[in-house]
């Protein structure tokens, strides 16, 4: 999974999100419980923010002066998928050299040691994971391709 790389003139903090070369979706698991979907949401922001810093736009400060950590200046649609379409999803996207797909196994919901969690997705097969939320980042005519039949989640 390849990092996709933007040159300066692709960072268009200017334009309307829907106007961005990048898109960035996050896909949850609709059958989870409502926390567990924004903890999945939360998680997977985390690391894709940590594989992509170019996302996050500058800080804001307002007008007293207090300060506003930088967002994601491409914006992020949260969107809905059941366990098998999830999974059918991670498959198509980790093929795609230029789309970055951070995703979460279920499993990372499930344990409270972050070291029984490495050794459990250790000792799983990737075909018999599965997965909370998948993430992805890249080209918005790629991204567009592999999750336009999906709705935002409610």
């Amino acid at each position: 999974m390849s990092v996709p790389e933007l040159s300066t003139g692709d960072i268009r903090t200017d334009l309307s999100t829907r106007q961005a070369k990048l898109k960035w979706v996050i896909v949850i698991d609709a059958g989870l419980p409502v926390g567990r979907q924004a903890n999945a949401a939360a998680c997977i922001a985390a690391a894709i923010g940590r594989r992509h810093p170019a996302l996050l736009g500058a800080d804001a400060e307002d007008a007293d002066g207090f300060g506003h950590p930088g967002l994601p200046w491409a914006g992020c649609s949260i969107l809905a998928a059941d366990a098998t379409t999830l999974n059918t999803l991670r498959g198509k996207a980790a093929e795609k050299e230029d789309v970055l797909v951070v995703d979460m196994p279920d499993n990372a919901q499930s344990v409270r040691v972050y070291d029984q969690y490495l050794e459990q997705v250790a000792g799983t097969k990737a075909a018999d994971l599965t997965y909370c939320a998948v993430s992805l980042l890249g080209p918005r005519n790629r991204i567009d391709k592999l999750v336009g039949k999906l709705s935002l989640l409610s």
